[in-house]
């Protein structure tokens, strides 16, 4: 028993280092940098709380990439759950080539976080691009989707909503989960297709609907390659989201100290925004066998 003990630490070993050396030792590290003055060629100086007291009181420009990812998270997430949630639905019909369907609407979740379709993504909405291209079909003037701070933080909300191949996966087995006597009992009472979604559907998944909203929230506040390549943050700072300000100080600037200063700020509304949709859940959240097991 002892020998398979060992045998078995033995298979799970390089995970563990793997974590110990990209993922705890840099956590810790990015907390130790956040209360020094480091450029990478000097040694780290030890300033307190001077970096969180500049970010919180003389830095407008936290302020501005703050309220940026604040406004794409909150365009962003719910689309993209929307979204998913409605293709899944969809998608659970029975229909010939369903399975092409749903590999089709899978894949751009795939390819969405590459460099590559970000750069393809700046082509398409630039002046001359294919979006332009199909206004104009209609009569409509070209819009300046990257050039205009009221239309440039779509582009990249855009992007991340077509990603939405991962939460639909995740919808989808949540929808076939769900019991078929439910939906015929329904309709023997003439309930609508609609009622039954809202009534039925709706109520048995929201631990999905949770589940991913949670996720699709983490990786908003994560949101890195869309505002960089396609608008570069711009125009006017319009898609400075806080990730990008970070990038910016930590290897533009060589600011490391400030930038893991920001990072925890980021770090810090995240497991808020959390906490926070963690408690909201008793209330709207149903699971199955909760009443059973409060009897």
């Amino acid at each position: 028993m002892y020998e398979n003990k060992k045998l078995g630490f033995l298979f799970v070993l390089p995970f563990l280092l793997g974590v110990l050396l990209f993922k705890l030792f840099p956590f810790v590290m990015s907390l130790a940098l956040s209360f020094t003055q480091y450029d990478i060629i000097n040694p780290p100086e030890f300033v307190g709380l001077d970096n969180y007291r500049e970010l919180a009181t003389q830095d407008p420009l936290f302020r501005k990439s703050l309220g940026v990812t604040l406004l794409f998270a909150m365009l962003a997430v719910p689309l993209r759950v929307g979204f998913a949630l409605f293709i899944a639905h969809v998608l659970n019909f029975r229909m010939r080539g369903i399975n092409f369907f749903r590999s089709a609407f899978y894949l751009p979740s795939i390819l969405g976080g590459s460099i590559a379709v970000a750069v393809l993504w700046r082509f398409i909405f630039s002046q001359h691009g294919l979006v332009n291209i199909a206004l104009g079909k209609f009569g409509i003037e070209p819009i300046s989707w990257l050039a205009d701070e009221h239309f440039s933080m779509w582009t990249i909300v855009l992007l991340f909503t077509w990603q939405f191949g991962s939460a639909m996966v995740i919808f989808l087995a949540a929808l076939q989960n769900v019991p078929i006597a439910l939906y015929e009992a329904a309709e023997c009472d003439g309930a609508s297709k609609r009622q039954q979604f809202f009534r039925i559907t709706v109520p048995l998944i929201t631990p999905v609907i949770f589940f991913n909203m949670i996720m699709q929230m983490v990786h908003a506040f994560q949101e890195f390659n869309g505002p960089y390549m396609i608008t570069e943050g711009g125009p006017l700072s319009s898609t400075y989201v806080l990730a990008l300000y970070i990038y910016d100080q930590s290897f533009r600037f060589f600011n490391l100290g400030y930038g893991a200063a920001l990072s925890w700020v980021l770090f810090a509304l995240v497991a808020a925004l959390s906490g926070l949709s963690f408690w909201s859940s008793r209330y709207w959240v149903f699971y199955a066998g909760e009443k059973e097991s409060k009897r």
